[in-house]
């Protein structure tokens, strides 16, 4: 099937000083071509950073889109370093100073970069703020996704609404969230290490430990997809995301590396513990390949717990 073309929409007013940075692997180009669309009237400069999608005609689709900035990675090496390869481009181009984070399953909604560059401009009159996020909503659920406070032993689950513009919260996801280049360099960026998973989390707890403030804001929406597939199971009408052998690893290899580290608030490492057995429970026992998953699953505790960064079973990088 041949790409289709892309076809900028009316999204407002561009913001000038942002580059988006967009990371793919095997992306669906219906939605790709969607997301440049509108990105591309939103922002100053839009860098594309692809990990060996290895598609020829993914290669035609990126060169038929003449102010999108391509770095075409020969291996993929994770998330995080796509993402820390597309803030090193941004940092080269002139006038940008904050960078627009997101993955090939989001489709930003018009005027989504202006709300969250005004009100982390606004927010940072007052206070270090690190980031703000977009309001989201996937598609298969019936309400946007709410911004999370970490509590013991539940955390606080806000959602928006007319009299709350802004929300202070203690994570984002990667995908939407506007950083000001500036904080990058006091803080740091993507840690390579944790290659997919809770690479987000780690970010935002690093910053939080730092003294910055996160919002998610209101009046900036987006769509997003949360894993490739879900299944339903009885008493959970909501159903589980799917993941492969392969992401388990990571799963349970990063949240261990993750209890290690001192800027890990303790309330989340206390309620995370029953997610991970439920998580080892669920895909070792109900969802398959339940073999390989619990192999999976068991190496990755294993190197977890040991601190190491070695890759999953049967890989060498």
């Amino acid at each position: 099937m041949p790409m289709p073309s892309i076809e900028p929409g009316d999204s407002g007013a561009r913001e000038t000083s942002v580059c988006a940075v967009l990371v793919t692997h095997q992306p669906d180009p219906q939605t790709l071509a969607a997301a440049l669309g509108a990105l591309a009237p939103q922002v100053g400069a839009l860098v594309l950073v692809d990990d060996a999608t290895g598609d020829p005609r993914f290669r035609d689709f990126c060169a038929g889109y003449r102010d999108l900035q391509v770095i075409p990675l020969p291996e993929n090496r994770g998330l995080a370093h796509a993402l820390n390869a597309g803030i090193e481009r941004a940092r080269s181009i002139a006038g940008i100073t904050h960078v627009l984070l997101l993955d090939q399953d989001s489709v930003p909604e018009n005027g989504m970069v202006c709300a969250l560059k005004s009100a982390l401009d606004r927010l940072g009159r007052r206070e270090k703020v690190a980031a703000a996020g977009p309001r989201f909503r996937d598609p298969r659920e019936r309400r946007d996704a709410p911004f999370v406070r970490i509590r013991f032993p539940f955390n606080r689950k806000l959602h928006c609404t007319e009299a709350c513009p802004e929300i202070r919260c203690d994570f984002l996801i990667t995908s939407g969230s506007l950083i000001p280049l500036a904080v990058l360099d006091e803080t740091g960026g993507m840690d390579e290490t944790l290659f997919i998973d809770n690479v987000d989390m780690d970010w935002c707890f690093r910053v939080r430990a730092a003294g910055y403030a996160l919002y998610g804001v209101c009046a900036a929406r987006m769509r997003h997809s949360l894993g490739a597939s879900r299944r339903r199971l009885p008493g959970l009408p909501r159903g589980i995301v799917v993941h492969p052998p392969r992401r388990l690893y990571y799963m349970m290899r990063n949240r261990l590396l993750l209890y290690r580290r001192a800027h890990t608030p303790r309330a989340w490492i206390a309620q995370d513990l029953p997610r991970a057995l439920v998580k080892l429970a669920l895909f070792s026992i109900v969802v398959g390949p339940r073999r390989e998953n619990l192999r999976h699953m068991i190496a990755g505790l294993r190197a977890g717990m040991a601190g190491r960064v070695e890759p999953p079973p049967g890989m060498s990088g």
